[in-house]
């Protein structure tokens, strides 16, 4: 008989998979609320309706369709239209800027971008590739002439979507998710949470992000439920939305908790209809005070958005761990291609063997699962090596099997929920022609996640000035959100192996404690910081 911790996962996947496309059409027919949107609302029915319309707008489309939208109906209205039509959906980030957006658009053959005033600029002059603004007189007029797409049948194994991730290479990497696998998703959200069509899906995370899809969306589609969705968070918001609309449900990614438990605690907060909160890479205090304030379960796990790996918490999961995985996946050394050994504690729970029980996280049963990378077959044969999945980030296991964090490899940062990699941050700090080389790392953050750090050696006869290198970063077009560095270490030389790759490990591990000259940014302005 399997133990607690292996009865609650394992590998659940139906011998016949469900096309996202027909649990948006199992909706069609359904008068009962199925959004509402600031002042608005409207039946599935109408949803349904809505998309379809969408539908006959791409039905002849050759290639995929890009969308550079805001949360809002026209996003929802666009992701479902584009299932039932059988077009991939290519969910464009909004904090790449320049030529890295370009490059996302091109890699993954959109032949139509959809997207609204205020992000049109950021797209004009980039791609000779046909533009929808929804926000337009010319799209009202377009979309009332345009009657609801009677569909065909979609098969399961059709992409539906491709969603960006980040990796050790310069450029991101799309991840195809094809309808079977969401419609997957979905049925197995619905049924792993208890979730039913009276339950109401709060969706305030950003809808390019695949939490928002296949977290928040997707199982209310399953259901039948409501979505409530909200064109970006807020933390103020957060319980007024909750008590107005009845929510029950709320997906998250990183911050979100710990904003919300930043607005002042009333007497009355647990007096809500919220009964799940899940995501993931929330502090663990915030997830056990977010349940104790507001009377909710969060269920916080770890899962990859190439959707094989999956770690979960499980009554009895010691402080600080991830919880335990399923069969099959297990801590690797990649070099020996062994599985690593249980970790081993001092009487202080200082980690002893830290060499020999981190590896890396990977899935020896679950290549199946891996759709792979949208024309990237060289990502794709990375990350599927002997048969297995490898996932790039590093854990160790305790004796009992119960799985702690390690940290990425050197090139991943995620920052406030995004991933991205270093390569492009540092090609674009390497412009600045007073830095003669640059190391771009990430340093752990106990509430964004990662902070970007740069170690920089200057070139000869030069001194690092804070203002001119704001301006510089001021004045470059494709730095994305996120990738402004918090840290800036000034460096004689950056630390190399023999063959001359920049050993980050060493940078990582010394992170702020240093002796050389460290700048911080402080709300856009760069001040040196004691060492």
């Amino acid at each position: 008989m399997p133990d607690e911790k292996t009865a609650v996962l394992g590998d659940d996947r139906p011998a016949q998979e469900t096309a996202f496309a027909d649990l948006v059409l199992a909706r069609g027919d359904d008068d009962r609320t199925g959004l509402c949107f600031e002042e608005d609302s409207w039946t599935w029915r109408e949803v349904v309706t809505e998309a379809r319309r969408r539908a006959g707008l791409v039905a002849d489309l050759p290639g995929h369709a890009g969308l550079f939208l805001e949360n809002g109906t026209e996003h929802l209205f666009w992701l479902l239209g584009c299932a039932l039509a059988g077009v991939p959906v290519v969910e464009l980030n909004p904090t790449r800027r320049g030529a890295e957006l370009a490059r996302d658009i091109t890699h993954t053959d959109c032949s139509l971008l959809v997207t609204e005033t205020s992000r049109a600029p950021m797209l004009e002059g980039l791609v000779d590739v046909p533009a929808l603004t929804v926000d337009t007189p010319a799209y009202a007029d377009r979309l009332a002439t345009a009657p609801p797409a009677e569909t065909s049948p979609v098969t399961p194994e059709a992409i539906f979507s491709l969603v960006f991730t980040s990796g050790t290479t310069s450029a991101p990497k799309a991840v195809i998710c094809t309808q079977g696998r969401l419609g997957r998703i979905a049925v197995q959200q619905r049924d792993r949470r208890a979730l039913t069509r009276d339950d109401a899906f709060y969706v305030v995370m950003p809808m390019f992000h695949s939490n928002a899809l296949m977290a928040g969306i997707a199982p209310a589609v399953a259901t039948g439920g409501r979505i409530v969705l909200r064109r970006r968070f807020s933390a103020s918001g957060f319980l007024p939305d909750v008590r107005r609309h009845g929510v029950t449900f709320f997906n998250y990614v990183g911050k979100p908790l710990s904003y919300i438990l930043a607005t002042p605690e009333k007497p009355d907060d647990a007096d809500n209809t919220l009964r799940i909160a899940f995501g993931n890479e929330a502090a663990e205090p915030d997830i056990a005070e977010f349940a104790r304030r507001f009377g909710c379960t969060v269920i916080d796990s770890y899962g990859s958005s190439e959707g094989e790996i999956r770690l979960n918490r499980v009554p009895g999961t010691p402080s600080g761990s991830l919880g335990v995985a399923e069969p099959g996946t297990l801590v690797i050394n990649p070099d020996t291609l062994e599985e690593c050994p249980p970790a081993e504690f001092d009487e202080h729970g200082t980690l002893l063997n830290a060499e020999e029980a981190i590896g890396e996280i990977v899935d020896t049963l679950g290549a199946a699962k891996f759709e792979g990378y949208y024309n990237n077959p060289e990502a794709t044969a990375k990350r599927v090596r002997n048969g297995w999945t490898w996932s790039g980030d590093l854990a160790y296991r305790d004796g009992d099997g119960y799985w702690y964090f390690a940290g990425r490899n050197d090139d991943w940062l995620r920052v406030d929920g995004e991933n991205f990699a270093a390569a492009p941050v540092e090609r674009l700090l390497a412009r600045y022609e007073e830095f003669a080389d640059v190391a771009v790392y990430a340093v752990p953050d106990p509430r964004v996640g990662d902070q970007v750090m740069a170690a920089v050696a200057l070139t000869p006869n030069t001194t690092f000035a804070p203002s001119a290198f704001t301006e510089f970063l001021a004045a470059q077009p494709d730095l994305g959100t996120k990738w402004m560095p918090r840290y800036i270490r000034i460096v004689e030389e950056l630390p190399r192996t023999p063959t001359n790759k920049v050993i980050k490990r060493t940078l990582r591990t010394e992170a702020t404690e240093t002796t050389d000259p460290l700048y911080e940014n402080n709300n856009g302005t760069y001040e040196p910081r004691t060492p």
